[in-house]
């Protein structure tokens, strides 16, 4: 035996016993010998830690990382000397029965580790290690594939005729032809080889299509300037232990081996994944100076940070000053975009008489998230179900805009552009924030059909011609005050959504601004028409947002009081003995919902009576629109009631909501029975 290769055994051993492989091999042999069946494969899982593998022996962590078959090898010939040695497995023959899988723990963290399919060029006829990342949006169904198989000669005479001489086990990028197939010849005799079935070891096998993280940017409708790159989806291997560990939607960080599959006249780069791993949503961000200082001088109020927020957010698209309740609305749905199942998320239809602008507003601020998606309306909003494309004949699970807005938002454009049944599906979805695919086994190969649920985990947005749904009906003489006319909607669907905004922004007084930014950025895109464009840009809102979705914002005992007070006090005065109450099941999950967005929004950590007033205004509004005005009747501009454009504007403005505080007070202590809250004389 060469001494390198020699060496390299040595060290292989030396680190199993070091890092407690060994122990973990021993009690994997341990239940092979357990079960007194004879298997024509022994699979073993060992961790590798490259860097201690290195600093023992360069040359062994050089094969490790750059020729992983090989050093596959050398574990193996290890192991199987152990288990002859210590006689671990009774049933064992021949070392060919050994199947070593090597799990890097981690790659050195070099550019030539990292494959990225963004990237030219990519050398995956390398047969080694690679770290990538990527999102799932296509998952297989779990099938079989030949793990491992014993094949002996033909011929009766020859001495290969029996025994375990010609073992074929799956290696990274091998098709299924290649571990099985009928033309394998005895090196001995040159007869034919055939299979021995009732020794065929069967493993689980799923494909996942994945895409490189950038390419979310192709689905946002708002481009700020962004570079150009290649977009190319790929297909991963799961097999074995690793089947299933992927959910459709999710980022996942991985190790693998890439190959080259050849399927009739197309090639493919897949990729045989070795470990996975979730990636960590965004961590917490710093937030701009100039915010900080913004923070500072609104300290006084619990409401003058996030009006200014408001008022000048999206100055790139519309002028600071307008549309400030869509605008505070949005900024709440997006510090409330969260990838947990348990998430408060905040839904927003917009009724509006001007669509352009309110989809260039949209498209601006669905871009401020990094999972923000602008759904195109020739696609399918949620999951389908197709034929697998690498031609196995099994199910494949897209996963659409939805899923891939896992976490983020899901802007779905105009609403009306969406058939009768898609929305049927929207309204299901908002409901029970879960939606179910199924899966026809005759169809797809299966003895049984499937049905497969996932949960959304999204925020949805969408708008609705103001216009073009009052001219589909009469108008009625009865309306009630405030209620807007959207019988072109169904209403189960309105209330599916947590809030309802209403644009009457455009009035003569602020349709010559609006008008004159449009022509400015018409004549040149790249001008920075105001001045507070330049000090709060849009990465400062960016990062403000990462900073304060990611804030835990618990609720005081007043602020709970005060909601569970308005809640049953509204839920009073909306219920009629013909058709119930009209606040939806969700109501209560709304206005905690929009109560926590404006605390972390107010960069804050504990909900105050002050934010559940902006929480009840904002929902107190949407009710108004969808069911009229009640006793508590609050102004269609309740949150902005005066433009704010120095601080007596601002003076005024918490003048007023104190004043909506105490008549939210009498509204609770006259219809809320069984609540107290404290008022400020007691």
């Amino acid at each position: 035996m060469r001494p390198d290769l020699l060496k390299m055994k040595e060290v292989a051993l030396i680190y199993l016993d070091r890092s407690g492989g060994l122990q973990k091999f021993v009690d994997d042999c341990k239940r092979y010998n357990d079960s007194k069946q004879s298997y024509a494969v022994y699979r073993f899982i060992i961790s590798i830690n490259p860097s201690d593998i290195a600093e023992l022996d360069a040359a062994l962590g050089n094969q490790i990382l750059h020729k992983p078959m090989k050093a596959a090898q050398i574990f193996q010939s290890v192991c199987f000397i152990a288990i002859k040695t210590l006689s671990l497995i009774e049933q064992l023959q021949t070392e060919a029965q050994i199947n070593i899988v090597l799990k890097p723990t981690h790659l050195p963290p070099l550019p030539s580790y990292v494959l990225s399919l963004c990237e030219f060029t990519l050398d995956y006829m390398s047969q080694r290690f690679y770290m990538s990342e990527g999102i799932v949006i296509a998952m297989g169904t779990v099938t079989k594939y030949t793990q491992g198989a014993r094949f002996l000669c033909s011929e009766e005479t020859c001495p290969f005729s029996e025994g375990f001489n010609y073992i074929r086990v799956h290696i990274p990028g091998a098709t299924e032809s290649a571990t099985v197939r009928n033309d394998f010849v005895c090196s001995l005799c040159a007869s034919p080889l055939r299979e021995d079935m009732k020794f065929r070891v069967l493993g689980d096998k799923q494909l996942v299509e994945m895409i490189d993280a950038k390419a979310l940017s192709a689905f946002q409708g708002y481009s700020n300037n962004k570079p150009h790159f290649r977009i190319q989806s790929f297909t991963i291997f799961l097999r074995d232990e690793l089947s299933n560990k992927m959910k459709i939607g999710n980022r996942y960080r991985f190790i693998g081996i890439p190959a080259c599959i050849q399927n009739c006249s197309q090639v493919t780069v897949c990729i045989e994944v070795n470990s996975i791993q979730l990636c960590s949503p965004e961590g917490t961000s710093c937030i701009s100076e100039n915010f900080k200082y913004l923070l500072s001088l609104t300290s006084s109020s619990c409401w003058r940070f996030t009006a200014i927020l408001a008022n000048i957010f999206a100055s790139q698209v519309v002028p600071p000053g307008t549309y400030n309740t869509l605008k505070l609305s949005i900024l709440l749905s997006l510090v409330q975009t969260c990838d947990r199942e348990t998430a408060d998320y905040l839904d927003l239809l917009i009724v509006t008489s001007d669509t352009l602008i309110a989809d260039r507003l949209l498209n601006y601020s669905v871009c401020l998230v990094a999972r923000g998606i602008r759904h195109p309306a020739s696609n399918d909003i949620f999951p389908t179900v197709s034929k697998d494309k690498h031609g196995t004949g099994t199910a494949s699970i897209q996963a659409c805009s939805a899923l891939l807005a896992k976490g983020g938002i899901c802007f779905i454009g105009d609403l009306f552009s969406h058939k009768k049944d898609k929305l049927e599906l929207l309204q299901s979805v908002l409901e029970s924030r879960t939606t179910t695919v199924f899966i026809p086994g005759k169809k797809y190969g299966e003895d049984v059909d499937q049905q497969v649920i996932l949960p959304i985990q999204t925020s949805f947005w969408t708008f609705v011609d103001e216009d073009l749904s009052s001219k589909k009906y009469i108008q009625k003489d009865n309306t009630l005050i405030g209620k807007l006319d959207l019988r072109s909607i169904a209403a189960n669907l309105i209330d599916a959504f947590g809030l309802l905004i209403h644009c009457t922004e455009l009035s003569c007084q602020l349709a010559l601004p609006l008008l004159d930014h449009i022509m400015r950025k018409a004549i040149d895109p790249e001008e920075v028409p105001y001045t507070i464009s330049q000090q709060f840009r849009t990465q400062d809102y960016e990062e403000l947002i990462v900073f304060a979705k990611n804030l835990q914002v618990e609720l005081s005992s007043e602020a709970e009081r005060l909601i569970h007070g308005y809640y049953l006090a509204s839920r009073r005065v909306r219920t009629d003995s013909i058709h119930g109450s009209k606040l939806s099941t969700s109501a209560l999950k709304i206005l905690v919902s929009l109560s926590k967005a404006h605390t972390k929004l107010s960069l804050r950590k504990k909900v105050l009576e002050e934010d559940v007033l902006i929480a009840v205004l904002l929902f107190e509004s949407s009710l108004t629109l969808k069911h009229g005005a009640s006793v508590f009747c609050v102004a269609p501009n309740a949150v902005f009631p005066f433009d704010l454009i120095d601080e007596n504007s601002l003076q005024q403005r918490d003048v007023y909501l104190m004043q909506c505080h105490q008549q939210l007070l009498q509204f609770i202590a006259t219809y809320g029975p069984g609540t107290h809250v404290t008022t400020s004389e007691e």
